[in-house]
């Protein structure tokens, strides 16, 4: 500054946050109903600490029934889509997931779905 050989010494300090998501309901219970008949219902994601655009994925359980066979009964879609957006204040938008379940088997099922983002979290 100005041929002055003066030091400035700075210290930086900071926190690191992880994304991470919520549910709400953070658990779910579908009612039993008739085979072959649909029973859906649907939960809300809240996205934190995203600081930039992401996908959310949903891995689905494949059920294993007593005679071997495997089945998909369940499925998921994303009415307002599924990308995790930051708004213009630095919070995350909340993302809405319906969740179905059919089978043409008689089948109960107690475990895990799991929601991935785009970074494998």
């Amino acid at each position: 500054l100005n041929d002055n050989p003066s030091h400035y010494k700075i210290t930086l300090s900071g926190t690191v946050k992880s994304p991470k998501i919520n549910f709400d309901p953070p658990f779910l219970m579908l009612m039993p109903v008739p085979l072959d008949m649909k029973t859906e219902t649907s939960i809300h994601i809240f996205p934190q600490d995203y600081l930039r655009q992401s996908r959310i994925q949903v891995e689905l359980p494949e059920l294993e029934l007593e005679d071997g066979d495997r089945i998909y009964p369940f499925s998921v879609q994303f009415p307002e889509g599924h990308n995790i957006v930051l708004s213009s204040d630095g919070t995350n938008k909340k993302l809405i997931c319906q969740i179905s379940f059919r089978s043409s088997r008689p089948v109960s099922f107690l475990g895990s779905m799991f929601f991935v983002d785009e970074e494998e979290n």
